[in-house]
This record gives C-alpha cells, sequence and structure tokens, in this order.
C-alpha cells in the first residue's frame, strides 16, 4: 500500500505522463537498467515511492479461508538459511525479504503509530496495510508471496533472510526493517506490497530510492544499484506475469522514485519496493487473490533479483 512510511506524493497531472510502454515492450526494454533509461524510463530523482493511500480506511481484513494464518508459519527465517542449501547460481548471495506490514498490526495499533526516525523526519513504526473491498488484507498478501519468493530463491541457491514471517505480534518497524537488510550486508533487499488506490488505477509498479540525505539517512551509494535492481524486476514482472505497469503511477514506466519512504532512506545496502497491484480495484483485486497468480508474481520478482545478481 502507498504507506505511511508509504504516504503517497500527490499524483501528477496526466498531461505530464509519458505514453504507456506496451507490456512486451517494457519486459524487453527494462532486461538492463541503461536500456529502460534509454528507451522512455523514468528521469532519475523523480518522485519515488508505494503505491496511492486510498480514499477511506480499507475494510477488515478477516481471514481468508485460502491463506494460512499468521501464527501457522514453518521454520522461522534463522532455522532456514541454517539448513543446507542447493548449489545453485545464487550461491554466496543474501537477499532480504521484506513482507510488507504484518496482518497483527490491527490488533497493535498503538504500538505501530510510535514514531521513529527515518532520517529525514519522522514517521509512524509502520500501519495495518490495505485490503481488497472484500476484505483480503495486503499483509496476508505479502506474506505470501514472501514465502513463495523465498522458496524461489533458496532454489537457486540464495541465502533469503525475511524481516518478519508471521512470527511476531506486529511490526516490525520501517527503521527496523532497513537495519535488518543492512546487518545481513544483503546483495538485495525486496519489500513486498500491494497498492490502496481507487477503482480504475491498475497495474504494479517499482519504487526506487531518490537521492536523500539527512539525519542518518544517506542513499548516495545505493541510488544507482537499487534502480538496476527496480528496473529487471519491473522488466521481469511484465514478462511472467503479464501485468501491465501502473496507469497511475511512474507515467507507465513500472517505476516511481521517492524520498519519503524510511525503509528506503535508511537502507545502505541495494533496496526497492515492488507495488504488485492495486487492490481496491476489482480487476486487480481479483489476481491480487488468486494463488496461481501471485505464484506468478514471486516469480517474476525472483527473476528480476537473480538477474540483477548474476550481471
Amino acid at each position: 500500500m502507498r504507506h505511511q512510511d508509504f504516504a503517497p506524493p500527490t499524483p501528477r497531472p496526466g498531461p505530464r505522463r509519458r505514453p504507456v510502454l506496451a507490456a512486451a515492450a517494457l519486459a524487453a526494454v527494462c532486461l538492463t537498467a541503461t536500456g529502460c533509461v534509454a528507451d522512455g524510463g523514468p528521469v532519475p530523482g523523480a518522485e519515488e515511492g508505494a503505491a496511492s493511500r486510498p480514499a477511506s480506511s480499507p475494510p477488515p481484513s478477516s481471514p481468508s479461508p485460502r491463506e494460512p494464518s499468521a501464527a501457522a508459519t514453518g521454520p522461522s527465517s534463522e532455522s532456514r538459511s541454517a539448513e543446507p542449501l542447493p548449489r545453485g547460481p545464487l550461491t554466496g548471495r543474501t537477499v532480504v525479504i521484506d513482507p510488507g506490514h504484518n496482518p497483527g498490526n490491527r490488533d497493535h495499533t498503538r504500538e505501530i503509530n510510535s514514531q521513529v526516525d527515518i532520517g529525514t523526519g519522522r514517521k509512524e513504526c509502520d500501519t495495518t496495510g490495505t485490503a481488497t473491498d472484500a476484505g483480503y488484507a495486503e499483509a496476508r498478501f505479502t506474506l505470501d508471496v514472501s514465502r513463495k519468493l523465498r522458496t524461489l530463491l533458496e532454489e537457486r541457491g540464495a541465502r533469503v533472510v525475511l524481516t518478519q514471517d508471521g512470527d511476531r505480534p506486529f511490526g516490525p518497524c520501517v527503521d527496523e526493517r532497513a537495519r535488518m537488510g543492512n546487518k545481513e550486508k544483503a546483495d538485495a533487499v525486496v519489500s513486498v506490497h500491494a497498492d490502496g488506490s481507487a477503482t480504475g488505477n491498475r497495474g504494479f509498479h517499482v519504487i526506487l530510492p531518490a537521492a536523500v540525505k539527512g539525519g542518518d539517512a544517506d542513499t548516495a551509494k545505493i541510488v544507482a544499484p537499487s534502480r538496476e535492481l527496480g528496473v529487471r524486476i519491473a522488466g521481469n514482472f511484465v514478462r511472467v506475469t503479464g501485468s501491465a505497469p501502473s496507469n497511475y503511477i511512474g507515467g507507465g514506466t513500472g517505476l516511481d522514485t521517492r524520498d519519503d519512504l524510511g525503509g528506503l532512506n535508511l537502507s545502505t545496502v541495494p533496496k526497492v519496493f515492488v507495488e504488485c497491484g492495486n487492490m481496491r480495484d476489482p480487476k486487480d483485486a481479483a489476481l491480487l487473490t488468486s494463488a496461481d497468480w501471485r505464484q506468478k508474481a514471486a516469480l517474476g520478482i525472483a527473476e528480476g533479483i537473480s538477474s540483477y545478481l548474476k550481471r
């Protein structure tokens, strides 16, 4: 969702947007960072960010019968990472996956509303995230996609750490999420989300860190590699899922840049956010609630990460 650490920038007027690229064209163009820029990618330094905020509060995020409960989790990140991994093209690489929000946040509003330092100011620790009109919560979506993504990357030999695996009552806060990736010296960090915008707003976008310096935030060293990571994820997401880039964020490029997200501002390693679609649009919601499509989303992100790490 366009989080509180995800408050959206004011949408840019329609005339300023570039024409929407065909999905196939974006897939071909965005396999390399330089190609995407040369063929109509966004100008570096444009708005960065998570998706747009719904006009009203999302409906209660009641559990979906198709989804495991937050408490019914598999092995923790620590125990999984201790298990022998198959050797593969990503052997020796560490990837941190950040499932946006937490299903338990809705029961801990006091804690997640506490303010944390994001380097350039203070924001809420976290938010509840958005949900579909039928009540399928973003936090449940992100956890499912993140688990699928972990499996795909581990099969390729990567060591994968999740910032949360439904194994804590709420959070972690956005600053802690950033510190986890830093502590692991991750080769790549991907924060998984879904948007909560208006009906008719469709498609995915990848959020890139802007150049930020202030307090504990200094993104100078990660702007370029994060952009390359994001470009590769965007191109592969189109190719694998068939989803088009957002028609309301990023001018049809599938890329957006923001400077107000603590999870990016405080990162010292390459990091992006992926907004997989808009939960408040019925057509996008039908995709996001499909287990088959979530597997495709995880594969598209995995392909993008792999392409970036093998460059």
